[in-house]
C-alpha cells in the first residue's frame, strides 16, 4: 500500500475539499493474550497522548488565529497536528481492537498497519473564524457513535477474547467510528476544510478499487445496523447522565437547604 508522507505534505489544494483517508488492514486473527490486557496494555500510550493533547490545544488556537490571518496553518503547526492525529487514530484503532500490533511510540510509523492520508489545505477563513459552531453538529454524531460503541465494548471484548478476531460486521462498525472520529479531529483542528461525512461507509465508492480494508469503507447490513445502535445507545446513555447529574444536583440543593 502506498503511504502518505505525513512530513512532506504536498502544496495546499484550494479550500480542501479532500476527505481525510484512513488505511486499515483487514480484520485478521489476534492473539488473546493482547486482546485480554489490550486496554492495560494501551494505558502508557494514553498517557503520552495526554501530554502531547495539552500541548496540541495551545498549538490549535495559535493555528486558529494563524489560518484567519493566512487562510491556511503554518506548516509547523500542520505538522505537529497532523503527526498527532495519526498518533490518536493508531491509538484509538488499537484500543478498539481493530488491530492486534502494538502501537510505536511516536508521530512518524510507515510500517505500521494503520495510516492516516491527510492533506493540509488552503482554508476558508469565515469558515475558520466559525469553526466552533459548525463543528457542532459533527461533534454530537462523534460523541453519541463513540458513547454508544464504549457501551458494548464489553461484548465486542468478550467476542474477541473468545474468537481470536473481530466479525467482520463489529469490525466495519468499529472501522465507521474510527474513520468518522478521525475526520472530525481533522476538521476541528483545521487540517482540513473537508466536513467529516460517510459514517455509514463508501457505497458510492464500491466499484474504486480498495487500497486497504477502510478504503473505501464497504459496510455490511449488519455493521450499519450496529452503528445506528451506537448512535441510539449514545443517545439513551447521554439521557440518563443528564438525568442522573439532573438528580443529583436537585438532591444537593435540598440538602443544603435543609441544613440552614
Amino acid at each position: 500500500m502506498a503511504q502518505q508522507q505525513l512530513w512532506a505534505p504536498p502544496p495546499p489544494t484550494p479550500y480542501g475539499e479532500v476527505l481525510p483517508e484512513l488505511d486499515l488492514p483487514a480484520p485478521d486473527a489476534q492473539r488473546r493474550w493482547t486482546v485480554l490486557l489490550r486496554w492495560l496494555l494501551a494505558v502508557p500510550h494514553y498517557i503520552v497522548l495526554a501530554v502531547l493533547g495539552f500541548i496540541g490545544f495551545f498549538v490549535v488556537v495559535f493555528g486558529w488565529f494563524a489560518a484567519l490571518v493566512l487562510g491556511r496553518l503554518p506548516g509547523p503547526v500542520a505538522r505537529y497536528l497532523a503527526g498527532l492525529l495519526v498518533y490518536q487514530t493508531r491509538v484509538f484503532a488499537y484500543s478498539t481492537l481493530l488491530v492486534d500490533p502494538y502501537p510505536p511510540f511516536g508521530f512518524d510509523a510507515p510500517s505500521y498497519p494503520v495510516q492516516v492520508d491527510v492533506r493540509p489545505a488552503e482554508l476558508n477563513r469565515l469558515a475558520v473564524f466559525f469553526r466552533l459552531i459548525l463543528a457542532i453538529p459533527a461533534a454530537i454524531v462523534q460523541s453519541l457513535v463513540t458513547t454508544g460503541w464504549y457501551v458494548l465494548c464489553f461484548f465486542f471484548w468478550l467476542i474477541a477474547l473468545v474468537l481470536g478476531r473481530l466479525p467482520e460486521p463489529i469490525f466495519g462498525a468499529t472501522a465507521a467510528t474510527a474513520r468518522y472520529t478521525m475526520r472530525f479531529s481533522a476538521y476541528w483542528t483545521m487540517l482540513t476544510a473537508a466536513y467529516p461525512k460517510r459514517l455509514f461507509g463508501d457505497e458510492s465508492l464500491a466499484l474504486v478499487e480498495r487500497r486497504s480494508a477502510s478504503r473505501p469503507l464497504l459496510l455490511s447490513g449488519g455493521a450499519k445496523a450496529l452503528l445506528v445502535a451506537f448512535l441510539v445507545l449514545g443517545l439513551v446513555s447521554s439521557g440518563v447522565s443528564s438525568t442522573v447529574q439532573s438528580d443529583n444536583s436537585s438532591t444537593t440543593t435540598v440538602t443544603t437547604n435543609a441544613t440552614r
